[in-house]
């Protein structure tokens, strides 16, 4: 294994990485999947934590970006980065591939897209929402990542499924 803690400056990402979209709490199989691809495809892999309670206020012309939080009362940042990298350590303790913790602020599927033109990533991977009404709900208003993702831009996207399968004749958004 080869960690590397949080990473601000991309020119130490590596280049033409798998990029896997993670957020607290979910399952480590997204994150083994996409380093089992990264090892596949001879590449490292960059694990992306995207702060959705955070905005870009402006960059400066070093690439430098200044944010501030829409909520001042959302679960900070840093504590979030932590817990996807101690996350990122358990699951990926056995693997060979080289790995960076690497976070953005604002749209989740815009600022993987963005990261992914910066460094020319082969393959993109995110998990399946979880299940649940708040789930449907955010669904509903901002769209799955991995659909954004897949209709603003052309590389390949691997979905991971997560949790429990759902049977056949079960509605996969069951209403309150």
């Amino acid at each position: 294994m080869v960690e590397q803690h949080s990473v601000r400056d991309e020119s130490r990402l590596p280049s033409t990485p798998v990029i896997v979209g993670v957020i607290p709490g979910q399952s480590p199989r997204v994150v083994i999947e996409a380093a089992r691809y990264a090892g596949m495809l001879g590449v490292g892999l960059v694990i992306v934590h995207v702060d959705v309670t955070r905005f870009v206020t402006y960059e400066d012309p070093d690439g430098y970006v200044h944010t501030a939080p829409i909520d001042l009362g959302a679960v900070s940042s840093a504590a979030q980065l932590e817990q996807i990298r101690a996350a990122a350590a358990e699951a990926l303790a056995a693997s060979t591939v080289e790995w960076v913790v690497h976070q953005l602020v604002g749209d989740p599927a815009l600022a993987i897209k963005h990261l992914a033109e910066r460094v020319d990533a082969k393959l993109l991977v995110v998990g399946t929402r979880r299940r649940g009404i708040g789930e449907s709900i955010r669904e509903f208003f901002t769209g799955s990542v991995a659909a954004r993702l897949a209709h603003r831009q052309q590389r390949p996207i691997l979905v991971v499924p997560q949790g429990q399968q759902v049977a056949d004749d079960e509605d996969l958004w069951p209403e309150p």
